[in-house]
């Protein structure tokens, strides 16, 4: 690549967690602090906008992204308010006063080259009624609001578990910032007024802010939030509405004090028209409501929500607007968009920043030059639809899987049509326990029966390679799986001490 097509002035558009992850992977990949380095990485926001950004429940790859980025896991967790997530309890979702557990990580050990499940699911015909969560070491950790990192005995039981965190997005957005200006990022404070494109090739060229200051660019990426200043509103590049299937387009926040123990998992708890969230911060409680307004007026929402939660209400409920969907396009001409202006999938399982770090990763490897090749552009688009479309089926089963018909919202859930993709799932699962599960898919094996047997979606029958297993003492093995984690978890450290000698917060 000659150096007049190389890429050097990069400009983000927005802030928050999707324009400092960005920043701050891209500093990093880039260089951009190395002696005779010529990348300039301009991130443009406004202190006058605000982010949506809350606190928020994570999944186990942040830890890779933050890893990547050489940060400590102690030190983010003091900045950033953090706590332990080891999975996330499903209440009231498949029928009221029912509960389970999507655990991060795996479910007991697969032995024999045969998948745990394949044994569960015989034990169970036997009429063994343990539901499959009791198999997890993350749940036995989670109900003990217990915490110690996975054992490095890869025999141990407890070695196969995994967890992600909660914190305050806002924290870790400040926390990029420092991290991303101390390697070379230069923030532009200012609103952009105007954006300029070539005449010849349609790509952007410039920004220009309230002040007159004008910004240009070789390469430009879209934080702008559901603005999607450059994506949409400057290069016309539509969206792609998925709220036939996902019907929530509300959030309610507010946050309160703690009146428990700092439980280390995410509570999602079914309402009348959607769901609402518990998660757990060091010095306080994160909680809201996700619902669709077409089924319930926002002010019966909010005393839904306050008449719910726990403790002194120490922030003003906060009402977010959202729309579920896709763009067309995620990279056009030489801009792309990274986070709400990408697309949104409503965060029932968590994978809001994980969207962010994922388009930020595929960013980075498919890095083009100045032209931005078309076969480049197009390899990431299709990655990223794929991604986008795998994360929704999972999603929706979560609402399709329901036998709630105690209101004209689940009702509409139960009985609603769903991708060919999904529904394939489905059967596959109910017929002999089988799963399609991709090697770069997001949610693997374990997380999709976490979700399809917690919904108590079961294989009518055993799969038949079990007829076949015969020498294993099915009963005795499933009890001791049990008996390791119940007798093990009491010696582990609790998850508040865990935090206090770790990784207490730095309150500022």
């Amino acid at each position: 690549m000659s150096s007049t097509d190389k890429i050097n002035n990069i400009v983000i558009v927005g802030g928050g967690s999707a324009g400092w992850m960005t920043a701050a992977m891209l500093s990093k990949q880039l260089e951009c602090n190395a002696k005779g380095s010529k990348v300039n990485i301009t991130l443009v926001e406004s202190d006058n906008i605000g982010t949506v950004g809350v606190g928020e429940a994570t999944i186990p790859p942040i830890k890779t992204f933050n890893r990547m980025l050489g940060i400590d896991e102690n030190d983010f967790l003091k900045h950033c308010n953090g706590s332990i997530k080891l999975g996330i309890s499903f209440e009231n979702w498949p029928k009221k006063n029912h509960q389970y557990f999507h655990p991060f990580g795996r479910f007991a050990v697969d032995f024999d080259y045969i998948p745990f499940s394949y044994f569960w699911n015989k034990h169970r015909a036997s009429g063994d009624n343990k539901p499959l969560h009791d198999y997890a070491s993350a749940w036995h950790l989670a109900k003990n609001n217990k915490f110690s990192p996975p054992s490095p005995d890869k025999k141990s039981l407890f070695s196969g578990f995994d967890y992600a965190y909660h914190f305050d997005a806002s924290l870790y957005a400040n926390y990029l910032r420092s991290y991303s200006e101390k390697r070379g990022v230069k923030r532009q404070e200012g609103k952009i007024t105007k954006v300029d494109t070539h005449e010849s090739n349609g790509f952007i060229s410039s920004v220009t802010l309230a002040s007159g200051q004008n910004i240009a660019g070789d390469f430009f990426i879209d934080c702008s939030g559901t603005t999607a200043l450059l994506i949409n509103k400057t290069l016309g590049i539509k969206f792609i509405d998925w709220s036939e299937n996902l019907l929530c387009n509300r959030a309610i926040a507010v946050q309160t004090c703690h009146t428990k123990v700092i439980s280390p998992y995410t509570r999602s708890i079914a309402k009348q028209s959607g769901w609402q969230w518990r998660i757990p911060l060091q010095t306080r409680m994160g909680n809201g409501s996700v619902h669709c307004s077409e089924f319930i007026d926002e002010q019966s929402a909010m005393d839904e929500l306050i008449s719910d939660i726990d403790g002194e209400i120490l922030s003003e409920p906060r009402v977010i607007h959202f729309n579920v969907g896709r763009r067309e396009k995620f990279w056009h001409k030489n801009c792309v968009a990274i986070g709400l202006s990408a697309g949104f999938l409503e965060p029932l399982e968590s994978t809001s920043l994980h969207l962010i770090q994922r388009a930020v990763m595929r960013l980075i490897a498919h890095f083009p030059n100045k032209k931005c090749d078309e076969v480049n552009t197009k390899q990431f688009n299709n990655l990223t639809v794929t991604e986008y479309e795998h994360i929704r089926n999972f999603i929706i089963l979560h609402y399709k899987a329901t036998k709630r018909d105690d209101s004209e919202f689940w009702r509409y859930c139960q009985h609603m049509d769903i991708p060919d993709s999904l529904q394939h799932q489905i059967d596959l699962f109910s017929s002999h326990g089988h799963l399609n599960v991709d090697a770069n898919d997001l949610f693997k094996q374990d997380n999709w029966l976490a979700v399809l047997t917690g919904q108590n979606i079961h294989p009518t029958t055993v799969a038949p390679i079990m007829a076949y297993k015969q020498k294993i003492d099915l009963p005795r093995t499933m009890n001791s799986f049990y008996d390791i984690m119940t007798k093990t978890v009491q010696k582990l450290p609790n998850h508040e001490d865990y935090l206090k000698e770790k990784c207490p917060f730095l309150i500022k």
